[in-house]
């Protein structure tokens, strides 16, 4: 059944663009929406691929049109979705996906609250870190200042993790390429009905296990790592 808009979430350095890759290599009939953006490309970004790269007053343009689902400023450049990715993928039979920081998710849940959110947390701090450096020196440097104001925003983001149905930790990229695509396909099935098949109760049971209510035991060493829950707080 198409018209399921799934949103999700992490933060920078997460593996979340590796994650989507493969997903949208697996799932049919799954639109990804190419946000725009003002930050100029980085090393072999194109257009159109990664994003959409157009000017600050172009941006701006859209915002006084209305023509975003949702719009953020990130560290100094404006990110967005356009309505029309929407309208298009549902138009053309699909489900859409949205690759979306945590403050653009925010607004998309207020006009789509029947919207699929996901959040993918990295394993740890030290993990987040090293990916986001290996990041930078394929770009050309690595500012320790812009690390640490990026890990620092992961913490910030991360809190917001109840916001979310779903949780996914990206410590093995096979298992989480598994669950985000378990997820995806239970979605669907839960608004067909009739009787399932084995393979289907499977994809159903590992979307279950990955929802926010089931996965606190699973997560709790991450956030415990990120300082947003100690010990004597963090749930079991």
């Amino acid at each position: 059944m198409a018209g399921i808009l799934f949103l999700i979430s992490a933060p920078s350095g997460s593996g979340k663009s590796t994650l989507v890759d493969r997903l949208r290599s697996l799932e049919k009939d799954l639109a990804f929406s190419v946000s725009y953006t003002t930050r100029p490309p980085r090393g072999a970004e194109q257009e159109a691929r990664e994003y959409h790269f157009i000017s600050r007053e172009k941006f701006e343009e859209m915002i006084e049109n209305d023509e975003f689902l949702e719009h953020a400023d990130v560290f100094g450049n404006y990110y967005g979705t356009a309505l029309h990715s929407l309208t298009d993928a549902f138009i053309q039979g699909k489900d859409l996906l949205l690759d979306i920081d945590v403050q653009g998710a925010s607004q998309v849940r207020k006009r789509m609250p029947e919207g699929v959110s996901i959040f993918l947390m990295p394993p740890s701090p030290e993990d987040l870190a090293y990916r986001l450096r290996g990041r930078s020196r394929a770009e050309g440097s690595v500012d320790e200042a812009v690390i640490s104001r990026r890990l620092a925003k992961a913490r910030q983001e991360i809190e917001n993790y109840r916001q979310y149905g779903y949780i996914l930790v990206n410590d093995i990229l096979d298992r989480a390429v598994e669950e985000m695509s378990a997820i995806v396909s239970a979605e669907r099935l839960n608004r067909t009905p009739g009787s399932r098949t084995a393979e289907e109760r499977r994809l159903i049971e590992i979307a279950e296990r990955c929802r926010q209510r089931n996965s606190e035991a699973r997560i709790k060493p991450v956030l415990q790592a990120f300082g947003v829950l100690n010990a004597e707080t963090a749930p079991v």
